[in-house]
């Protein structure tokens, strides 16, 4: 049975593999080590409890137009403890281009040992678009271009995902990608279009090791693949101190360096904060990136924690 699940993992690796498209538009997280339901709907029900986070990213403050996102999740486990389901809500903008993101999640849990277990996940819901494109101030020589004479059309567009999501008590590996369906939006002059949903393909991990009584130490990676665009990867270092309080950094490629903190209060809420400093030279123009994350998740005295939640 599980030389089965292997290769049925290996197939569904390969044909994600294929799904790629030009263009980088997801938006980007440094504190994703903490909740990854926002890129892999097989992340849902990994907590064994009923949970919720809340982020909110502005990027490049001090920018005219920068980009600012907001995301709302909710997870919980069926009574079975094998099926997780949740809920994210994504509303990401950049300028007066605007994306509102409403998906299901859903997965499913097959235990391979007493501590490892893989879960496939898949999601569905739509996004909505929108993008003012007459209100941008235009350069005297451009006051004419039918591009910006008007907007284009605000449209509800399917989505569909998948992910998969190797897991145990020590370590993670997260495969995913999210949007399946290409959508693309058009205007009502000369057909003008976008591409509003590149297909955006994320491999992840992390590793747990104590370093001491108190001490633990995780180290994490993210990769995202975009036909079209460079490979970029996260890399993070993290330390758990006392069971209460993480503080580590992160690099992300060709982009920027960063801190991250959290707080863990009663082993339900958690207060996180991560500040982004940019590498490049957009580094003179702005006030750095500030990313500031809330989750709480409902622990009931019946429910059996099988291990504390590291990932």
């Amino acid at each position: 049975m599980k030389i089965v699940i292997l290769r049925v993992t290996f197939v569904a690796l390969m044909i994600l593999g294929t799904f790629l498209a030009k263009g980088q538009q997801d938006p980007m997280y440094t504190q994703y080590i903490f909740n990854l339901q926002t890129v892999n709907p097989a992340y849902v029900g990994f907590w064994q409890t009923m949970g919720i986070t809340v982020l909110s990213r502005n990027q490049w403050v001090g920018l005219n137009g920068h980009p600012t996102t907001q995301t709302f999740s909710f997870q919980t486990p069926l009574r079975s403890q094998n099926v997780g389901i949740g809920l994210n809500i994504v509303l990401d903008k950049v300028g007066l281009e605007k994306r509102l993101s409403v998906n299901a999640d859903y997965s499913y849990q097959i235990l391979l040992s007493d501590i490892t277990s893989l879960r496939f996940g898949i999601k569905g819901g739509f996004t909505n678009y929108s993008h003012n494109l007459t209100e941008y101030d235009q350069y005297p020589d451009n006051l004419s271009d039918p591009r910006f004479q008007t907007n284009i059309e605000s449209k509800f567009m399917p989505n569909v995902g998948v992910g998969l999501f190797l897991s145990s008590q020590r370590y993670y590996l997260s495969l995913s990608l999210p949007e399946i369906i290409k959508n693309s939006y058009q205007s009502n002059v000369n057909n003008y279009s976008t591409k509003s949903e590149a297909q955006h393909l994320f491999f992840a991990g992390g590793l747990l090791f104590d370093l001491s009584e108190n001490v633990k130490f995780k180290p994490t990676f993210m990769t995202k693949a975009v036909s079209g665009s460079p490979i970029q990867y996260d890399l993070s270092a993290n330390f758990l101190l006392a069971e209460k309080f993480w503080v580590g950094g992160m690099y992300r490629s060709g982009d920027a360096v960063g801190a991250i903190v959290q707080w863990i209060f009663n082993k339900k809420l958690r207060l996180g904060y991560a500040y982004d400093f940019t590498t490049t030279d957009l580094r003179n123009y702005h006030q750095g990136v500030h990313e500031v994350m809330i989750s709480y998740e409902f622990v009931y005295s019946k429910r059996i924690i099988i291990s504390p939640r590291y990932f």
